[in-house]
């Protein structure tokens, strides 16, 4: 694998107390195979590696207005989040976990689609600073980094998943995205990515 460290991204995906946090609302579907894979640990490799090698790392995260006003709820998980008051913007929920805590220099960008590419200024940001290629991970590998992915790969992007450093629900869940993605961009392992580096 080769990587131009001059137009690349770093796309660290919904890493939020809320989604991923041991005691987050989501915990419940995603906890048992964040910790089975390890996935944060993973994720910190990166988002170190990613900052020494002078690659921008952007935090996604999905949050909403008080009322969740800016919510469309055509999606059912969507819907669930609006019924729940969860993700409310400007709560500890919504913060980036304590691990991959953003740095001065790198990117936050928030969003309220299942993509973080939707309705948000990420591909103006990712074009305006010359990047064609996305790394990308994070959690649901089935819902939000696969959407992300799916997008990014529409808009142009070289887009290459972590595949260790994802985890969705099930296993099941995330090796079938993960075999569907194999088709649509690339899939490496962390170990792979920052040797590109």
């Amino acid at each position: 694998m080769e990587l131009n460290t001059s137009t690349t991204a770093f796309l660290a995906c919904h890493w939020q107390n809320e989604i991923v946090g041991a005691d987050g609302a989501f915990a419940s579907f995603f906890r048992a195979e964040i910790e089975r894979r390890g996935v944060i640990g993973v994720a910190e490799r990166l988002v170190a590696g990613a900052r020494g090698a002078g690659v921008p790392v952007a935090h996604l995260r999905i949050a909403f207005q008080e009322g969740h006003t800016d919510l469309e709820p055509n999606i059912p998980l969507l819907g669930l989040v609006g019924e729940q008051q969860l993700l409310l913007d400007g709560t500890p929920a919504t913060e980036i976990i304590g691990e991959l805590a953003p740095r001065e220099d790198d990117w936050v960008l928030t969003n309220t689609r299942v993509s973080p590419f939707a309705r948000s200024d990420l591909d103006e940001r990712l074009r305006a600073a010359g990047v064609d290629t996305v790394v990308l991970f994070g959690v649901a590998t089935n819902i939000s980094v696969e959407s992300a992915g799916r997008y990014a790969g529409d808009l142009g992007y070289r887009v290459i998943v972590v595949e260790d450093a994802c985890a969705a629900a099930t296993r099941e869940a995330h090796e079938a995205t993960i075999a569907t993605f194999g088709l649509l961009g690339e899939v490496a392992s962390a170990e792979e990515v920052l040797a590109a580096l």
